[in-house]
């Protein structure tokens, strides 16, 4: 198992476009992906849990990924809430 802290790069934070796009970069990897922010952990994979969250741009949420891919399914999370 893997955690790393993450600041959310992306303008806007995670509006719905953005947490749609979260969701297609975190369903690519066979791992469990988790992010987890003030008490809440909700699995990366789910729309409906990431949408839950209501992260702005600026704030900071650590993401585990556990599995055969983990250290990539963490570095395609990190990548992609930094903006690269």
């Amino acid at each position: 198992m893997i955690k790393k802290e993450i600041t959310i790069k992306l303008e806007n934070g995670l509006e719905a476009r953005p947490v749609a796009m979260l969701v297609q970069v975190a369903s690519q990897y066979d791992s469990t992906i988790y992010l987890e922010t003030e008490g809440k952990r909700v699995n990366a994979k789910s729309i409906m849990g990431m949408m839950s969250l209501g992260l702005d741009a600026g704030e900071k949420i650590v993401a585990t990924a556990e599995g055969t891919d983990e250290e990539a399914a963490i570095e395609g999370i990190d990548n992609y809430l930094s903006g690269r």
